[in-house]
């Protein structure tokens, strides 16, 4: 963890050396030897780490990495307190400019001896702990990035219960034994190389042993063998517990040139190559292992079977290096099927081993808590079953399950091998991943806000060729691949993340030691040591407990009560906090923002999203380091002038939200923007804004924004429907386009854009067409589509058919005809179709071929639709069919009729358009949208 804090204050001390060596001069050497101190304790470190995540240590060692990270806060904590001094400064001297290329202010800020005398101390203080750390013995050398010359490991493997699981403690779930026994056993004569991929505790692990162990496989197969990999393996070891296990035999054929390792995979390869083996591979980490360990497993085409477990999906493809090979993904278990085990290992001493009804409540919290884990809930039902059963020992459980984990030596291996996964990450995921820790527990995250957290605080580093975004949505992918993040996609490729209940609760206790985050809540209202950053959670006495001003974050959640005093207490406290980068005021009750907000030089995420503030002050124009800004669904009509400062703004998310409208596309108000507003073009995203207050001089600005990559523009006219797509047609990077009228009657003139933007891939019209635009069916990234009050005469099927990326499609009002046709071969990666409030619709035409992918349907009021079960069967992928404010006799009619209909169907509430809006919104209608994922979360988790 020290490793993720001190590599970006190398990164910050060689850019201050680069870029801004007239800072430091007279200082300059020292800077430099500072630099270099660090990047020697840089390899303590990465040992000391090491052996630190394996338990392989002392608590002196504990306090060596601590000191490490304290003194790379202090090292930031100098540099960041005197450039705002310097811009304190600069700011009376009427420009940055000419303060940061000359040393003359710096001598009035703060004298050269005084920054020296500082960094001297500082130095001398990483003396004193790189000389302990090469008495504990560390090794100063880099670790050979490839794990094939690892030797470390653990002295013994806290999975070893998975491998020792009884028959009546076994669930079968997803896929199950009798299925992977049968891929084994039967099928081509072919290798084939089977993954199982899943999160830690999942059971992979148990699945395959009781396969492996059955007589049934074994007696299939000439020789077999079981090899557990594991984080750090010896590629020599492994090849020759392959030869032990295959052969028993420990030799290599020896007089053959080459290597060891060599010789060892010739001698597996030539006793192989006759025989009809199984191998399996068990908790395989690094990427680069099936590379090395498939030359010793010939392809000898006798049905050989091997089995690889993982917890990383980049893994289980990387070893799907053939047609035959299959990747499967173990999911957690339904909750009856966690309920029904738990009872049978928490009761197992009780008669029929039920569960007491006095205890069914607190059981049935307990078992959510485990959310589907095998290894959690036999672990904690197995605990249990040694308690009295009585409501004070099951709540004492619930409540203190955390804390028990860590604790309790019965459950510690739980925290174990799902700390695991933690301990394989880079550094520069490590604090992705942590930051988790800053969420209320289920709090569902918007992924493109995710990625705006981590971007502010400089977790992301920016690559060649790739927007800081991109290189963000690259790390959550990721964490996705190695199952630590859940994540819901909808609207085709909108992502929703939490993390699993157990491993936030483990972050949280890890962020904690590590003083990368503290949680404040009404257990909780005191902070411990220093910390970067804090999260207040509900309790609004919270704030009054800060004291450590060297905070870089602060984020507020569920704060609602006593505005009042809760505003006055928060402006005292941020009258300290000089140093934050981070300030989220989300839905907190502010009615104005305060001034010494403008006194926050290195902030650069500022959200003050869903607050009563009316009106946005024009000392944002002081925060000149500012990147995201956030004030959607605030009273907020109009940006001031001096927002035109702000030109490291990269995301700049806007938008009123007139109640009075209802709920549809126009009851979003966009904001007007000030003259010069065009100078901001570093902006990547731009939304909700006003296209009519400044008519063709708002289009004219709006040209020089070429990074955007989203933009959302409300009142639009038709008259300026041509300046509007000259404007658009100089966007080539803009990915996602949502444009609305001025109310429902005017029409949007999109006609005269000829080369729409290569990239785009999200689409939102909301007003009048007379025409579906003809280039809308040239988009070839297209992957969601929405056409809201359109009112089209033409069926818009026909030109949207052959888009060769649509995944989702949603026409609300959009079409006045009778019948719509999917014809033949269209829509073949279509998985998402939306029809709502289509008044004249009475009939779809499902040709053979159309929709091979479609995975859920949504009808909403469209009562004069006629439509029967038979209709959908050519639909081989339907999953579900949801309706809403639909005639009863529709209902009855959509009906499964037995095995031949492979679907299911729901009558739903409708959920308006507002509702499913895109990125942010989804954070604005949380209690909604989690609604929603609930009743897609089979559908749509991956």
């Amino acid at each position: 963890m020290a490793e993720m804090v001190v590599a970006p204050v190398i990164e910050v001390l060689a850019q201050l050396l680069i870029e801004e060596a007239n800072w430091f001069k007279g200082v300059h050497r020292e800077v430099k030897s500072l630099k270099d101190e660090l990047e020697s304790i840089r390899c303590f470190l990465k040992d000391a780490e090491e052996r630190s995540e394996k338990g392989n240590v002392n608590d002196g060692v504990k306090t060596w990495v601590k000191q490490v990270r304290e003194e790379a806060y202090h090292i930031e904590d100098v540099i960041d307190v005197y450039l705002l001094h310097v811009a304190k400064k600069s700011h009376q001297h009427g420009g940055l400019g000419f303060l940061f290329r000359t040393s003359y202010l710096f001598k009035c800020l703060k004298r050269r001896h005084d920054i020296a005398s500082e960094i001297r101390y500082i130095k001398s203080s990483l003396h004193e702990i790189k000389d302990r750390g090469k008495r504990y013995g560390f090794d100063s050398v880099e670790q050979d990035s490839k794990r094939g010359t690892a030797t470390s490991e653990q002295d013994y493997d806290p999975r070893l219960g998975s491998l020792f699981v009884e028959d009546d403690e076994f669930f079968d779930v997803g896929l199950t034994r009798e299925e992977l026994m049968a891929r084994l056993v039967e099928g081509q004569s072919t290798g084939m190389v089977i993954s199982l991929v899943g999160t830690g505790g999942i059971g992979k692990t148990t699945l395959v042993k009781k396969v492996y162990d059955s007589e049934v496989v074994k007696g299939q197969f000439d020789c077999c063998a079981w090899i557990t990999v594991s984080q750090s393996y010896n590629l020599e070891k492994l090849l020759r517990a392959m030869m032990q296990e295959i052969h028993q035999a420990t030799e290599y054929i020896a007089g053959e040139t080459g290597t060891i390792i060599e010789r060892l995979i010739s001698a597996l390869r030539i006793y192989l190559d006759t025989k009809r083996y199984i191998v399996v591979f068990d908790d395989v980490w690094q990427l680069d292992f099936w590379g090395f360990m498939k030359h010793a497993l010939p392809n000898n085409d006798r049905g050989s079977r091997i089995i690889v477990t993982t917890r990383n999906e980049a893994v289980a493809i990387s070893c799907k290096d053939a047609s035959c090979s299959l990747v499967e993904k173990l999911q957690a278990w339904p909750q009856e099927m966690a309920w029904e085990f738990f009872c049978k290992k928490a009761f197992r001493h009780e008669v029929h081993r039920c569960c007491p009804e006095e205890l069914e409540e607190l059981s049935r919290e307990i078992v959510k808590k485990c959310q589907g884990l095998p290894l959690v809930l036999a672990t904690v039902a197995g605990l249990l079953s040694t308690k009295e059963k009585n409501v004070f020992e099951w709540r004492k459980m619930h409540d203190s399950l955390c804390f028990e984990l860590e604790t309790n030596p019965h459950l510690s291996n739980i925290s174990k091998i799902l700390s695991l996964s933690y301990n394989n990450l880079p550094h520069y995921l490590k604090s992705c991943f942590l930051y988790f820790s800053v969420f209320p527990e289920d709090r569902l995250i918007a992924d493109v806000r995710l990625y705006r957290y981590w971007i502010a605080e400089g977790f992301v580093t920016e690559t060649r060729g790739k927007t800081l975004e991109q290189v963000a949505e690259e790390y959550l992918n990721e964490l996705i691949q190695r199952n630590l993040v859940q994540v819901w996609v909808l609207r085709g490729s909108d992502k929703l993340c939490r993390v699993h209940d157990l491993l936030h609760d483990i972050i949280i206790s890890r962020a904690n030691e590590l003083g990368f985050c503290q949680i404040l809540d009404e257990r909780s209202s005191k902070i411990s040591g220093k910390t970067r950053r804090l999260s207040i959670q509900g309790t609004e006495k919270a704030v009054e407990t800060v004291d450590d001003y060297g905070t870089r974050s602060l984020l507020l959640f569920n704060v609602n009560e006593h505005p009042n005093v809760f505003m006055l207490t928060l402006f005292q406290k941020l009258k300290k906090f000089k140093l934050l980068k981070v300030l989220d005021l989300t839905d907190v009750p502010l009615s104005y923002l305060p001034k010494e907000v403008g006194n926050l030089f290195h902030l650069k995420f500022l959200s003050i999203k869903k607050t009563k503030v009316k009106v946005l002050p024009k000392f944002i124009g002081k925060l000149v380091n500012l990147e995201i800004l956030d004030f959607l669904f605030t009273p907020i009509s109009e940006l001031p002038v001096e927002i035109n400062k702000l030109r490291n703004l990269r995301v700049l998310l806007c938008c009123y939200h007139n109640l009075e409208a209802g709920f549809s596309g126009f009851s979003f108000c966009g904001i007007r923007t000030p003259k010069g507003f065009g100078c901001l073009e570093n902006l990547h995203f731009l939304g909700l804004v006003n296209g009519y207050h400044r008519g063709a001089a708002f289009f004219k600005e709006l040209e020089n924004l070429r990074q955007l990559r989203w933009l959302h523009i409300s009142d639009l006219t038709t008259e300026n429907g041509r300046a509007l797509c000259v404007t658009i047609e100089k966007m080539n990077h803009l990915e996602r386009l949502f444009l609305h009228s001025i109310n429902k009657e005017v029409i949007l003139d999109l006609e005269a854009l000829s080369s729409p933007p290569h990239f785009l891939s999200r689409l939102e019209l909301t007003g009048r067409l007379q025409k579906l635009p003809d280039w809308v069916s040239k988009l070839q990234s297209l992957s969601a589509l929405v056409l809201s009050d359109s009112r089209l005469a033409d069926d818009p099927l026909k030109y949207l058919k052959n888009l060769p990326s649509l995944i989702y499609l949603l026409l609300s009002i959009a079409y006045e005809g009778e019948q719509l046709h999917f014809e033949q071969g269209g829509f073949q990666k279509l998985k998402l179709l939306q029809l709502e409030r289509l008044d004249g619709l009475k009939e779809m035409k499902i040709s053979r071929g159309t929709l091979p992918l479609l995975e859920k349907l949504f009808i909403c009021s469209c009562s004069q639709l006629k439509m029967t079960a038979s209709n959908l069967r050519g639909l081989k992928s339907l999953k579900l069919v949801e309706i809403s404010e639909m005639p009863r006799e529709f209902e009855l009619d959509m009906q499964p009729e037995g095995d031949q209909d492979h679907w299911k169907i729901r009558n739903v509430p409708f959920s308006p358009l507002w509702f499913r809006g895109t990125g942010d919104v989804y954070d604005f209608f949380e209690s909604s949208v989690k609604w929603n994922v609930d009743r897609y979360r089979h559908l749509y988790m991956v």
